[in-house]
């Protein structure tokens, strides 16, 4: 119940999505995951209020790909999927909230699908304290959040206003013999 090797090893798409180059082993119980190479990933979806509280990569990378894979390539169950997620955050050794959190708003976007009811219970015992807990901070910082974007806004706009353009090229002047 590890990931074999010493981590993945990927290349930025772009500004939201990375590329595996070298495929990415975990071993679970009775199974073996592969990760190919080219599989695209996000690493942790997570929403812009909590970055600072759960970066999109860390310590728990490797779990997000996984989870990422599973989920795409449809070889588990969403809710296994979840669950080998929140196995591989404690073997990460993802401290117990954050695992928690984590695992908690991930099967909150799989809409809990599988969920049996003491797996339910389970989300709720830790999903209402983790929004009781993070409800002050998320609205503080997303009232900073649009207040930058004002901020960057209004600069934008100062300097589309007083910028100066380049005089355009002189057009092409005819010869007359």
């Amino acid at each position: 119940m590890a990931f074999v090797g010493s981590g993945p090893v990927v290349e930025e798409i772009d500004a939201q999505f990375w590329r595996v180059v070298e495929p990415l082993v975990y071993q679970g119980d009775s199974q073996e995951f592969v990760i190919p190479a080219g599989f695209r990933t996000d690493f942790a979806s997570v929403p812009r209020a909590l970055v600072w509280l759960i970066p999109r990569y860390g310590a728990y990378t490797r779990a997000a790909i996984l989870h990422d894979y599973l989920r795409t390539a449809n070889v588990v169950s969403i809710a296994d999927a979840d669950g080998i997620f929140r196995r591989c955050l404690q073997e990460l050794g993802v401290s117990v909230p954050r695992r928690w959190m984590m695992w908690a708003g991930v099967r909150l976007a799989s809409g809990l699908r599988g969920a049996t009811v003491g797996a339910l219970a389970t989300w709720v015992l830790i999903a209402v304290p983790s929004v009781v807990f993070l409800v002050i901070p998320v609205i503080v910082v997303q009232v900073f959040l649009v207040l930058f974007w004002l901020v960057e806004l209004a600069f934008w706009g100062a300097a589309r206003l007083f910028t100066r353009t380049a005089a355009p090229p002189p057009e092409p002047q005819m010869k007359t013999a």
